[in-house]
């Protein structure tokens, strides 16, 4: 039986402070057509400027919350949203976020929940896509690990061991489905131990939670609160795991097995499932075979340009819309060829390089293109371009293109790249695209600067 695509009947608002910022926000959720996934935008900065809900948006330097880079903002804790989302099985969503963190609500996703079903779900007139585990992934770090293996069905076991005496151990398996996720996971709240509470604050996290929203763990019962579950923190990892696991960008059909993991192994063990997975099925007749996918590792990389070692300097491409943007990333690491003699002993990443970077992920939107597949984009020209902060050793690189204008055999892209939240460099770039192994010819130059 075809299970449809789902979204929300009608748009619902929330309100509430964020639990580690300890700022207000506010939450609405709107319809998406079909095929859209979970598009995330902050509409107290930019509205227009939209981020699919993917691994690849995700920054990668934070802890204890899973957060999404929109532009020059970002959106902190999405994990207990993204987690509704999977468990429920609601395939497209519009989330619009005027704010820099979710509401924390009462720690938990009821209040996510109660709020959809006042709403409502409608089907769609698409088929659900499902990532299915073909043979067993795994990442591990010490005594934390996780594994998927192939199963008809979604479920997922998960072993709790803070190895403390405020918290015993804790085990659970379940499969998910959308009432068991209503009524055994969703409830479950964020917790801590008693002796992490201060050292959180101090480093700047926490700074919403109380004793309501927050189970602060002491000899194994929370300080003025009452369990919902005896194993609620337990629940609650799987809640987040849920979370996490929804940007790999479909639904999962696999067994997790997971031991003591947390939001950094959770996204590692997805950027494996992203990478390694065949493409998300549906039931459409439609060739496939011209479209490009919205997300490139490096090979698919590679069947688009023509750049290889040392000058190609992309590993990864998101949010890919041919002709119109994309998301690239480069992961800037000691061992790249120029920092044996670009300021030895201070390593910097050339601006020339970063620039280049940016082009060439402005070549991939617009080769990407059905009739311009398998050609070459030449540079034209540069303009406006500025270098606002230096780009070290151990930066994850992050490149926002969009095209400006696409006119005969030429295009002009504009490109900022970030690292973090920080503006690194912008520019304006101009394309030739010709055939490979021809030349630009006067002719295109000439239509390009017309």
């Amino acid at each position: 039986m075809m299970i449809r695509q789902q979204t929300l009947k009608e748009p619902v608002t929330l309100q509430g402070v964020g639990l580690h910022t300890g700022k207000p926000a506010e939450l609405t959720l709107r319809p998406a057509p079909p095929d859209s996934g979970i598009v995330f935008s902050r509409s107290d900065l930019n509205p227009n400027l939209r981020v699919r809900a993917v691994v690849d948006a995700v920054r990668s330097d934070e802890a204890r919350q899973t957060a999404l880079v929109i532009g020059t903002g970002i959106v902190r804790t999405i994990e207990h949203l993204m987690a509704v989302f999977h468990g429920l099985g609601i395939d497209n969503v519009f989330v619009e976020v005027a704010g820099e963190e979710l509401p924390g609500m009462d720690g938990s996703a009821r209040e996510f929940i109660e709020a959809i079903n006042r709403a409502g779900l409608v089907e769609q007139d698409r088929q659900r896509k499902f990532i299915e585990i073909k043979e067993p992934i795994y990442v591990d770090q010490g005594d934390q690990s996780l594994i998927v293996l192939p199963s008809p069905h979604f479920r997922i076991s998960y072993t709790l061991s803070y190895r403390h005496e405020d918290l015993s151990d804790q085990f659970l398996s379940l499969q998910i489905l959308p009432e068991i996720f209503e009524g055994e996971i969703a409830p479950a709240r964020t917790f801590c131990l008693k002796e992490e509470a201060q050292l959180l604050l101090e480093r700047g996290f926490g700074k919403g939670a109380n004793f309501a929203n927050t189970l602060v763990f002491e000899k194994n019962v929370p300080i003025e609160n009452a369990l919902r579950f005896e194993n609620e923190a337990c629940r609650h990892k799987i809640m987040d795991l849920l979370g996490d696991l929804f940007l790999a960008g479909g639904f999962l059909k696999g067994h997790v097995i997971a031991t003591r993991s947390g939001h950094n192994l959770n996204l590692e063990l997805v950027r494996k499932i992203s990478m390694s997975k065949p493409k998300a099925k549906d039931d459409s007749s439609r060739s496939q075979a011209s479209e490009v996918p919205s997300t490139l590792n490096i090979e698919e990389i590679q069947k688009i340009l023509p750049h290889r070692y040392p000058f190609l300097f992309v590993d990864r491409i998101a949010n890919l819309e041919a002709g119109k943007r994309a998301t690239g990333f480069k992961l800037v690491s000691v061992n790249d060829y120029y920092f044996q003699g670009h300021f030895p002993g201070h390593p910097v990443m050339p601006g020339v390089l970063i620039m280049e970077a940016m082009a060439q992920v402005g070549a991939v939107v617009m080769l990407a293109k059905p009739d311009w597949r398998g050609k070459i984009a030449y540079f034209m020209s540069v303009d406006f371009c500025k270098f606002r902060q230096t780009v070290s050793p151990g930066d994850l690189l992050r490149m926002e293109v969009e095209v400006m204008r696409l006119r005969g055999k030429t295009g002009q892209c504009s490109g900022k790249a970030y690292v973090g939240d920080k503006l690194v460099c912008e520019a304006q770039v101009k394309f030739a695209v010709v055939d490979r192994g021809a030349n630009a010819s006067k002719a295109d130059l000439e239509e390009g600067a017309g």
